[in-house]
């Protein structure tokens, strides 16, 4: 595409319009969400924004084209069993029993915080608490290395800091099925982070304003979030979000089957990670909820086909808004900030948090744009479906690296290690994007087998059409800076330095979507600590709690 691209009197680089909309009529050219193509040393890319095709001709399929499209979802279903996307049978059983143990143990938890409170004898009996799931697993759309997330919910009077943290981290720590318990405080959504007979669960809590929280909440019930803390409020979102989705979709199969692919995609392609700027799940989940609304009656092969041919045209940064029946507010301010917006399910003044650059918002158009290349031909005979699921070909594309090097003592120490520096990624990208004009954050995690202490490293792609010379020391003493800000810790080992592509190791395949998963979770360590006491319950002891705000459990009694 980019050999057939020419210059016009404005000086701007257009495309060709694919055969598939040369009849659509162009929009005004809209230059501040152009992009920036690296090959064509900062000249813009994309100047022109299509429209989205109609849904035309996807929403059905004529009656002689049934027979090939149910023989590439039979070749897509073969194909989802060999990467092993599905579960087994026995690791769904695991994750069920861990749902009802954990459901179990938050009843329990509040019923001892409504005793420490001293509420009337009926009103401890009736109490409850539930677990709601969301993400991955609350979608219907988990590997078998996926973690859980699951929401707390607790009832009026238990609070996050002393009750959540304290008490049913100390619970949680009795048993002997959990291990690896980590609190993080500081982040947008609260959370402990724990392993459940091996299985990792991300845990943020929701205190309500109800006694009694029904063990089958209805989250889009206005009822039941009458008053809630804004921290409650943003735990809530992604099982609200989760929710809504799973009703709003016209066949929940197809739209399972296509986001497990969709998602495969993004990882395989290097797109997959909010972190490192890219789209997270829940964004390719409204994706490809949109698209499913658009095409109700579409096949799971024609669904994927459908996502890439409309998302290579999409007009952003027009938000991608699904049809949830809520009338816009009057007068509500449209999210434009975001290179690509995506409006949460459930509210018109809500979108999903992105971390998305210009750099990855070139890397992630220029993906729909391959994807659709790929895909428009699916009914061909000839039609193979792993092209789009080829890993992308870092050490191809690109001839110089910044290598981001991280180390610790430990494997505990490393995860929380990284996950920290991860969460100031944004930080770094910025900062490399002004220097090099384009920098493609893989996000896959290496590691240096040369070295003994447990380590992780990153590299991620520079634009190859800028000069060679970046003063990379300048560089890490700026994101030293950003990392130690806030950072409660004791510092680990990080290095940033330039590699070349032939320097690359030989014993590393620099394919996207294979690496080790390590999520954000970091703890604050330090020895000092004070024991803590329920407010209601006067020399009742809860815990330990040390002096920078971390939680230390000593006794299984508290």
């Amino acid at each position: 595409m980019e050999a057939n691209a020419y210059q016009n009197q404005r000086n701007v680089v257009v495309f060709p319009v694919p055969p598939l909309y040369r009849f659509l009529p162009l929009p005004p050219v809209n230059p501040s969400f152009g992009l920036i193509n690296p090959s064509f040393h900062g000249k813009v890319l994309f100047p022109y924004n299509l429209p989205p095709p109609a849904p035309f001709g996807f929403g059905f399929s004529p009656s002689f084209l049934i027979p090939m499209e149910d023989e590439r979802s039979v070749s897509l279903q073969k194909f989802m069993v060999n990467e092993g996307l599905v579960p087994s049978l026995e690791e769904e059983e695991r994750r069920k029993n861990v749902i009802s143990k954990l459901k179990k143990l938050v009843v329990a938890w509040a019923k001892k915080v409504a005793w420490q409170r001293r509420l009337p004898r009926e009103q401890i009996a009736a109490t409850c608490a539930t677990i709601l799931t969301y993400g991955s697993y609350g979608l219907g759309v988990h590997g078998p290395e996926s973690d859980i997330d699951a929401l707390c919910v607790g009832p009026f009077f238990a609070t996050m800091a002393e009750d959540f943290f304290i008490v049913l981290r100390n619970m949680l720590k009795s048993r002997p099925e959990v291990s690896d318990i980590h609190c993080v405080k500081d982040a947008k959504v609260p959370l402990m982070r724990f392993k459940f007979d091996g299985i990792s669960v991300d845990l943020p809590y929701a205190q309500l304003k109800l006694l009694v929280v029904p063990h089958n909440l209805d989250v889009l019930n206005p009822f039941f979030l009458r008053n809630i803390d804004e921290t409650s409020w943003k735990s809530l979102s992604g099982v609200r979000a989760n929710q809504q989705i799973l009703q709003l979709v016209p066949n929940l199969e197809n739209f399972q089957s296509m986001l497990r692919y969709v998602k495969l995609w993004a990882k395989r392609r290097g797109v997959y990670g909010n972190l490192n700027g890219f789209l997270g799940g829940v964004h390719l989940a409204i994706l490809a909820a949109y698209v499913c609304q658009n095409h109700p009656n579409a096949g799971v092969s024609t669904l994927i086909s459908s996502f890439f041919s409309t998302f290579a045209a999409w007009p952003w940064p027009t938000p991608v808004v699904l049809q949830d029946g809520i009338p816009s507010t009057a007068g509500a301010v449209i999210e434009t900030r975001s290179f690509m917006p995506i409006r949460l399910p459930c509210s018109p003044l809500e979108y999903c948090h992105s971390n998305i650059t210009k750099s990855t918002f070139y890397k992630i158009r220029s993906e729909f744009l391959k994807g659709h290349d790929s895909t428009k031909d699916f009914l061909n005979p000839g039609f193979d479906w792993n092209t789009i699921f080829q890993p992308f070909p870092y050490s191809k594309k690109y001839t110089r690296f910044i290598k981001i090097y991280l180390s610790a003592s430990d494997q505990d120490e490393l995860g929380d290690w990284v996950g920290w520096v991860k969460s100031r990624f944004r930080c770094l990208l910025l900062k490399l994007e002004g220097l090099q004009g384009f920098c493609d954050p893989n996000p896959t995690e290496y590691v240096d087998m040369d070295v003994l202490d447990p380590n992780v490293v990153f590299y991620w792609g520079l634009n190859p059409t800028r000069s060679s010379f970046m003063d990379i020391e300048s560089v890490e003493e700026d994101f030293l800076g950003n990392i130690y800000s806030g950072y409660h810790g004791i510092p680990r080992k990080i290095e940033l330095s330039i590699v070349q592509a032939s320097e690359l190791p030989s014993n590393v395949q620099f394919n996207s979507g294979n690496g080790k998963k390590m999520k954000a979770c970091w703890k604050i360590v330090n020895e000092q600590r004070i024991p803590a006491y329920s407010s209601h319950l006067p020399g009742y002891f809860v815990g330990y709690v040390a002096t920078n705000g971390d939680t230390k459990h000593l006794s299984a009694g508290g």
